[in-house]
């Protein structure tokens, strides 16, 4: 019996993504797909008027991408400018991260929309590919970038944030299908699009802009490599498991065998889940717990003298350091504010974070949230999300909490109704689209597979 080798095994992945067909695809992802894309577009517009968003969006327009007498076919949706490829990719990457709405996927912990689509949609205006190359484009995104995220393992992502590491190999992977290229070419997108791979989480800490640059990186940076592979341009053909590569560089615990995992049976794109709460996905569980005891027991923030809540090491290493939050992005990481909104509005939007994260009340409350590190949660983790709390009551009752697939996981998905409204209130909120802008661009996409040729979303 014989090993497959790196070589053997990147080329497979990279052999997949290029060679993908709509007719490869159930129907139901294809559906997931269109779902997800739908769900990104309110996160995009979301981010319009955010400070980080715009000002990657101002630096792109300095660089020349959007006055020129040709600036380019490719949508920037926060301004309804157009633009190059390479620099609306930048910009809605970042824009569609800063809500903290995007998707992500349990497994890989990694949020794929965010990087997949602003670069599938500024290739897709650009070349004019159908709204059906769109699509099967975002799902070799997927299913690329996701099993890297999970080829990386725990430790990765305990300094790295995998969605601006993988995310360089998700985008390149989207783009390099929509331009034809063959695996050859795709193996070499992939090499150049690993070798830039970036993104610490030290930015929690001084809640600085870097999480919207990351996104806006990796999915310019994996268009770029896959632009180049096409032209010739060669990269590192081992870029993920070489001596010198990805896992060697950024894990210590990488699974060669995730990167092929049950190709073109498996499709990790319906195992992603959307967001319900406008928060870090580590909140999400035991956010989730805490409204169930809240509502079965009937109980009042004030009722409550502290909660814990039993968490995976993951959650404790990513929100961990945010103690204080200080802005309103940073807020979205401390599991006790975002337990406080829970705890007093039954929802941690982002009206809620906006208007409320710094509240006496809310800030009281947080300081009664602890965390602490459960076998059975990290066990699970990163396949299973489960939420549990023990709330503590003024009385001196304890009562737990567990939810075992928290809110927008595919057992508790959302319906596409569920979808456009989270969508047309996160535009609501920005003020990015009209109702009737939002409106026509959500129908645009839900019959995305009948467009010819990919146009502006928002005329």
């Amino acid at each position: 019996m014989t090993t497959q080798t790196t070589q053997d095994l990147s080329r497979e992945l990279a052999t997949f993504a290029a060679n993908l067909r709509a007719a490869d695809i159930p129907n139901d992802v294809m559906n997931r797909a269109e779902d997800l894309l739908v769900d990104w577009f309110g996160s995009a517009i979301a981010g319009k008027g955010s400070r980080p968003v715009e000002t990657i969006t101002q630096f792109a327009q300095s660089m020349g991408g959007f006055n020129n007498t040709n600036p380019g076919s490719a949508e920037i949706l926060i301004n309804r400018t157009s633009s190059s490829p390479f620099l609306a990719a930048l910009a809605n990457a970042a824009a569609s991260h800063v809500a903290e709405q995007d998707d992500v996927h349990n497994g890989s912990v990694f949020h794929p929309a965010t990087v997949v689509f602003p670069a599938a949609l500024a290739t897709a205006q650009t070349i004019g590919a159908s709204g059906e190359d769109l699509l099967v484009a975002a799902v070799a995104g997927y299913e690329v970038g996701i099993r890297v995220g999970e080829f990386l393992g725990r430790s990765h992502y305990k300094i790295f944030h995998t969605t601006g590491t993988a995310g360089t190999l998700a985008a390149a992977a989207a783009v390099g299908h929509l331009l034809k290229l063959n695996p050859t070419q795709m193996l070499h997108a992939f090499g150049s699009a690993g070798t830039q791979s970036a993104g610490l989480w030290e930015f929690l800490r001084d809640a600085a802009d870097s999480k919207q640059l990351h996104t806006a990186h990796a999915a310019s940076t994996g268009l770029m490599s896959a632009y180049l592979a096409q032209s010739g341009f060669t990269g590192a053909e081992h870029i993920l498991e070489g001596k010198q590569g990805l896992a060697a560089g950024m894990s210590n615990d990488a699974d060669p065998s995730k990167l092929i995992d049950r190709l073109g049976s498996r499709w990790t794109i319906a195992e992603t889940s959307f967001k319900y709460h406008a928060s870090c996905r580590h909140t999400h569980p035991a956010a989730d717990a805490l409204l169930q005891v809240m509502l079965a027991h009937q109980l009042k923030p004030s009722d409550i003298a502290k909660v814990e809540t039993l968490v995976h090491q993951g959650a404790i290493d990513v929100l961990g350091p945010v103690t204080d939050p200080a802005t309103v992005h940073q807020s979205k990481f401390s599991m006790g504010t975002v337990l406080a909104l829970i705890a007093h509005y039954q929802f941690a939007g982002l009206q809620e974070f906006d208007q409320h994260f710094h509240d006496q009340a809310i800030c009281a409350f947080r300081d009664r949230v602890t965390m602490a590190l459960d076998s059975e949660v990290d066990k699970a983790y990163p396949q299973r999300w489960i939420g549990k709390v023990k709330v503590s009551l003024n009385n001196g009752e304890v009562l737990e909490g567990r939810v075992d697939e928290p809110k927008g996981d595919p057992g508790n998905t959302l319906s596409r109704a569920e979808i456009t409204d989270k969508a047309m209130r996160l535009a609501a909120f920005s003020e990015g689209a009209t109702p009737t802008e939002m409106s026509a661009a959500i129908e645009r996409l839900w019959n995305i597979r009948k467009q010819a040729k990919m146009g502006l979303l928002i005329s």
